[in-house]
């Protein structure tokens, strides 16, 4: 391998946010090396999923949302895999991308996004305000088997991930278990958000552990205002399709573009609202200050009563009904008569009339024309009405900031994998396709395939960016640290030839002996750089050879010889 090349692979093992933003294809890859693990195909025979087969494939995809978010939980701690250096990542990558566009578009590296992020102090938010300095996070995305494997570690007690992790495991699984073909999902990265958009009826986008319909997007309730965030408000970095991906800042892209073209219609179609009530309800459930200055009328025996609507939204709390939707008028018979006035109320507009006036003038806010008719039929009752139909046209209508569509689409060898495939049908598809598109190579390193890939990439990712057990290890001397690697339980939380980085062995408690030598490498090597180490696996037998021998019993049978790089002065 060039240098390139082994920059890229070993990304593929590490997977970090910085990684994925400098190799976009990256993403899909950890999506695919999800899809050939045997975590997710299990998952099939649990009884909440045998009960739906035969349904379609929506029905399957909300009990996926249930299960998600029954069995993870979202992790934030932004310290899980240590600390490493703003210099030190600027440089790695300056080849690729300059430093400030780095700066502009990642948030370890200073981004803050605009107004509203400024607004709701995004970094403070998110705990990134205090890594102001060189040092920061080492953030990375988590396979199926690192995410499963929180619940060994401490203080947690459930499987978990962040939401880059979240949205390739989503992806992975609606292929899997729900039968959505990989052509009908779109992997959406923000710089500090990651979500899929599924072409599923209006469309559907994950976020984090839960979905959001169309409908479920515009209702105007916290959970969707806190989903709308990152497309609202960022700008699109990245989309990863099984076609390829298009990102922000390079002029190549794999992408098919008949299938970007069609992703952009769709998304936006998603991201657009018509005005009506429902609409209005939504956004004064959203902005709760305007709802003073609405009113709602019934009919009672023929007589209409009248109720303040922020009445009406506290109603809402505590009842399965919606102001302005289907349930409406359920909605109404739960309110107590005594809260209902007989006379219309002044200074308010009724939204049976504003139901009215949009079926007859049908006012488009996308104009100037309609701006200006629904300001005059709502100026009689709002001080303010330049910025409510501001407001109201920004609610209702999205415009994503997404990759400039006039980039150099290169042609590539497609992905077409099913899913009616069985699991072994897809990884000796995949296993074929490795010598005609990259994508479908990296995958095999994130999947840690290491009986089929080239291992200088790992142990380059081994021994350069695992500082959680070099930290950890910090006041062990090296005798002391290989009897606590010893005493650690002996199962890796990968299957077959397959293995876990050092800081996995380290923060999950547990991992084969050739795993445990690879940790016990990592931390050698930091105390020293420049000691030769030698790796030697002979079956069940592991023997690392150093200043002393340390020796290990494997399951994985690997036959290799494997030498760890010295770099004389290099203290990751």
């Amino acid at each position: 391998m060039n240098d390139e090349q082994l920059e890229k692979y070993s990304s593929a093992v590490t997977l970090s946010d910085m990684e994925i933003f400098v190799f976009p294809e990256l993403m899909y890859a950890l999506v695919l090396a999800n899809i050939m693990s045997p975590i997710i195909w299990k998952w099939r025979q649990e009884k909440s999923f045998k009960k739906l087969k035969g349904k379609n494939s929506y029905r399957k995809l909300m009990r996926l949302r249930q299960y998600i978010m029954d069995e993870y939980e979202f992790n934030l701690d932004l310290e899980t895999w240590g600390l490493t250096g703003k210099k030190k990542e600027l440089k790695r990558f300056e080849k690729y991308i300059s430093p400030e566009n780095i700066a502009g578009s990642n948030a370890l590296f200073g981004y803050h996004g605009d107004k509203y992020y400024f607004d709701v102090d995004i970094r403070r938010h998110f705990g990134l305000d205090k890594y102001d300095e060189d040092i920061i996070p080492y953030w990375k995305t988590e396979t199926i088997e690192a995410m499963d494997a929180f619940r060994f570690k401490k203080y947690y007690d459930k499987k978990a991930g962040e939401c880059v992790s979240l949205s390739a495991l989503y992806a992975a699984a609606a292929f899997v278990v729900c039968g959505i073909p990989l052509e009908d999902i779109y992997m959406i990265l923000t710089p500090l958000h990651s979500q899929n958009f599924i072409d599923l009826r209006e469309g559907i986008i994950t976020n984090n552990r839960r979905l959001m319909t169309k409908t479920q997007w515009f209702n105007g309730t916290a959970i969707s205002n806190k989903a709308q965030r990152a497309l609202r408000n960022e700008r699109v970095t990245i989309i990863a399709h099984s076609s390829g991906w298009i990102h922000c800042l390079y002029n190549d892209a794999t992408i098919n573009k008949k299938a970007y073209d069609y992703f952009t219609e769709i998304v936006h179609s998603y991201l657009n609202s018509e005005l009506s009530v429902l609409s209005l309800a939504s956004f004064l459930r959203s902005h709760r200050d305007y709802q003073r200055f609405f009113q709602v009328c019934r009919d009672c025996h023929g007589r209409p009563q009248f109720i303040e609507a922020e009445t009406l939204f506290r109603y809402e709390h505590d009842s399965d009904f919606k102001l302005g939707d289907e349930t409406h008028q359920k909605l109404l018979e739960e309110v107590a008569d005594d809260d209902f006035s007989r006379t219309q109320l002044p200074n308010r507009i009724r939204c049976d009339r504003f139901d009215e006036f949009l079926n007859t003038k049908k006012p488009d806010v996308k104009t100037a024309q309609g701006r200006s008719a629904l300001k005059k039929f709502l100026e009689p009752a709002i001080p303010d009405v330049e910025n409510f139909v501001k407001e109201l046209s920004d609610f209702i209508y999205i415009e994503p900031k997404l990759p400039d569509i006039n980039k150099n689409f290169k042609k590539t060898e497609p992905l077409k994998i099913s899913p009616q495939q069985t699991r072994e049908q897809i990884i000796e598809y995949l296993s074929r396709a490795r010598t005609k598109n990259e994508t479908a190579e990296l995958a095999f390193y994130a999947y840690r395939d290491m009986q089929t890939c080239n291992w200088t990439p790992f142990i380059k990712a081994a021994v350069e960016r695992n500082p959680v057990s070099i930290q950890t290890a910090n006041s062990k001397n090296i005798e002391q640290t290989y009897e606590w690697l010893r005493q650690m339980q002996g199962d890796s939380i990968y299957d077959g030839k397959r293995l876990a980085q050092p800081d996995e062995v380290i923060n999950f408690q547990r991992g084969d002996g050739l795993e445990k030598a690879f940790a016990l490498a990592n931390i050698i090597r930091s105390k020293n750089p420049e000691r030769n180490i030698r790796i030697e696996a002979d079956s069940t037998n592991i023997v690392l050879r150093a200043e002393n021998e340390y020796r290990f019993e494997s399951n994985k049978d690997f036959h290799k010889q494997l030498d760890i790089p010295t770099r004389p002065g290099d203290k990751p």
